[in-house]
């Protein structure tokens, strides 16, 4: 019932409580999700999508992937080693490469506003005096001086501004880096008298103190790069993700490199964190290898990948790696203008993955507010993605099983 209300859900992108009430309307999809007949009742209360996403990690639905994708991998392979029965042994032993891999990467934006250091920094300030507050109410003590109203007065100045100058953002952030220094030093001052915040608390609090201490060290070195630099508060987890598009150059939210055979997609590797996805070529190759029993033919795949490890790496295996060779070229080499054009138009199957996963199925735009269920979402994009096209795959093969004329009829009059 889980898997099926959250595949209901990526299929149509409704909101927790339409799915709830499209699974108490319809029929249909409450055989979908398991339930023995029909009944005019909600199955399960809304709040119970957040807990299946947390269930159903996204390691999980890759397994579960793997599962609907190997019967049709496997049923592709006995055909065509039924097709080459009369094959040298060379080739029956599976030493000869084949297939086809396409690899490539796409960041999955959260939906977050876009980060300013100003606004992040008031934002900060705001929630510090929010803990301030609520150890005064529920102790019976003094509030302390926090100068809010000037603070307040001192962000507004700056934001209102339709046109800033460098001098003054920096003036503005290093007022802002003050108030949030006197605010934690209350804080402190608190718990070394004994006063105890609560679990939410204790993260948030953590959490506003790295970003304290990132702004800080910025202010100082006059830099703009830090390391885990978190971009917002309620989700500390995103960062900053440069693609180099010319639409959008840098974007927030979990880096993915998605590998495409035989028209199904896989997630190959799938992370917060900005990492160079030149590494998940070796990963996905034997990954490959694990499940077609050979190593691909071709590997077609952008000029990133196409570093020195990579290409030793496919030249000892006879793989044959796409795009132009390192360095400069040699006076009497020749480019084979069709292979060329043949695995440009092959590669654009995974960007065609890529933009039906982002248009129909929520990859282009992540709702959700937990790192967990942020990549179960994800995963879960993919694998109805799959779905979709197995369904299809079967529906086109019955067609053409009725469209077959028969010699007997189905029933015996």
């Amino acid at each position: 019932m889980a898997l099926g209300a959250l595949i209901i859900q990526s299929e149509f992108q409704y909101a927790d409580t339409e799915v709830v009430n499209q699974i108490r309307e319809n029929p249909y999809l409450q055989y979908f999700v398991g339930l023995p007949s029909y009944k005019d009742e909600k199955p399960f209360d809304a709040s119970s999508m957040v807990h299946f996403r947390k269930r159903l990690s996204s390691e999980i639905l890759i397994e579960i992937n793997e599962l609907i994708l190997k019967p049709i991998e496997d049923g592709a392979d006995d055909s065509q080693a039924d097709d080459n029965d009369n094959s040298d042994d060379n080739d029956a032993s599976g030493s000869k490469n084949e297939g086809t891999l396409i690899l490539d990467a796409t960041c999955a934006p959260s939906e977050i506003k876009f980060p300013q250091d100003t606004e992040l920094l008031n934002e900060c300030r705001e929630k510090l005096e929010g803990i301030i507050d609520e150890i005064c109410e529920a102790n019976h003590l003094p509030k302390p001086r926090t100068y809010r109203k000037i603070a307040r007065r001192d962000y507004l100045n700056i934001a209102r501004k339709k046109k800033k100058s460098g001098k003054q953002i920096r003036k503005a952030i290093g007022k802002q880096l003050n108030y949030i220094r006197r605010d934690l030093g209350y804080i402190d001052a608190f718990m070394e008298q004994g006063y105890t915040l609560g679990p939410k608390q204790v993260d948030l609090l953590g959490t506003l103190r790295k970003l304290y201490e990132q702004q800080l060290y910025m202010h100082t070195s006059r830099t703009h790069k830090v390391q885990d630099r978190i971009v917002s508060i309620s989700q500390p987890f995103i960062r900053p993700i440069v693609r180099g598009k010319a639409k959008n150059p840098v974007e927030f939210g979990a880096k993915l490199d998605m590998s495409i055979t035989n028209g199904y997609a896989r997630i190959e590797k799938i992370s917060f964190d900005a990492y160079n996805e030149s590494e998940c070529l070796i990963v996905a190759v034997e990954r490959y290898k694990e499940r077609m029993g050979v190593y691909p033919e071709r590997v077609l795949a952008d000029k990133i990948y196409r570093n020195r490890t990579n290409l030793s790496y496919c030249k000892e295996l006879g793989i044959r790696l796409s795009g132009p060779s390192l360095g400069r070229p040699k006076k009497d080499h020749k480019i084979d203008k069709k292979q060329e054009y043949t695995d440009n138009c092959d590669r654009v199957e995974v960007e065609r993955g890529f933009s039906l996963a982002k248009r129909k199925y929520g990859l282009r735009l992540i709702r959700t507010r937990l790192e967990e269920t942020s990549l179960c979402v994800i995963a879960l994009s993919i694998l109805t993605m799959n779905l979709s096209k197995v369904s299809l795959r079967i529906f086109l093969t019955f067609i053409q099983w009725m469209s077959f004329p028969r010699i007997e009829p189905l029933m015996k009059p």
